[in-house]
């Protein structure tokens, strides 16, 4: 069954929730009810990374963080999807090379 992309047309005004996700980490629960001005939270994520952008929740595409007009905006770099369906599953090695790795 395919659709065609003029029949999804209704979709394109349907409201969706998008966001950018700088980073994360755990704590424990003391931790962060001793949280307050001036306390510091370090993230998984390094510096130079790419943000994940994400449309309800989902991740969609990753990008950088930019300077627009005094605001925060963000540079979409790459878009994201499933890769491991795109990329073939491995053949298992024969021949004498194969043989010899017991």
């Amino acid at each position: 069954m395919s659709i065609h992309p003029r029949s999804l047309e209704f979709l394109r005004d349907v409201d969706v929730r998008l966001s950018v996700e700088l980073g994360r980490t755990q704590m424990k629960l003391r931790d962060v009810l001793s949280l307050g001005p001036e306390s510091l939270v370090v993230l998984d994520r390094m510096t130079d990374e790419l943000l994940d952008v994400l449309v309800n929740g989902k991740p969609i595409a990753r990008g950088e963080v930019v300077a627009h007009n005094g605001r925060f905006g963000l540079r979409i770099v790459e878009m994201t999807g499933d890769e491991t369906a795109k990329e073939p599953a491995a053949l298992p090695e024969t021949g004498p090379e194969a043989e010899t790795q017991e």
